[in-house]
């Protein structure tokens, strides 16, 4: 478990760091080029979940948008109990990304009432979901966990054979 915890504190100072770099350097709402047609650091602050769900919620209701953050965390930790009790070191660090992440947007909920999202791919009129490091490190998390699945056989399955 402290091999969890220590990937998923990596990934919350990470991504705090590039976050408050992001505040300080870039304004709200304007690109700044990084590969021009593909890919720009433009400033958004998500109130919603992933993907803006939920971000036309009245401020009043944001505190509904915290608590189905809470909820996810708790619930990934009972599935991270489980999965750890069987994994190896894949896991532990598809675990400690997911939860990293959680922890690093759960931040910026109770800081500033909205996630600092800041990478924005786009090509010509489709722009995708601006994201940050922690949306990164859930989404590779979460792709690993997934790929466990896909890969190692299960013990029910092996158990019949």
């Amino acid at each position: 478990m402290t091999a969890v915890l220590a990937v998923a504190a990596t990934v919350v100072v990470l991504d705090q760091i590039v976050k408050a770099i992001v505040l300080d350097r870039l304004a709200l709402g304007v690109p700044v080029p990084i590969i021009d047609g593909f890919l720009s650091f433009t400033l958004v602050m998500n109130p919603g979940l992933a993907f803006g769900l939920l971000g036309g919620l009245p401020t009043a209701w944001r505190w509904l948008v915290a608590l189905l953050s809470i909820a996810a965390l708790l619930i990934l930790a009972r599935v991270a109990v489980r999965v750890l009790a069987e994994g190896g070191r894949v896991d532990t660090v598809a675990i400690g990304l997911v939860f990293g992440g959680a922890v690093g947007n759960l931040i910026d909920r109770a800081r500033f009432g909205a996630v600092v999202d800041f990478v924005d791919v786009y090509f010509r009129g489709f722009h995708w979901w601006a994201f940050n490091v922690a949306d990164s490190a859930i989404t590779v998390g979460v792709a690993l966990l997934a790929l466990r699945l896909l890969v190692r056989p299960s013990s029910e399955a092996t158990s019949r054979a």
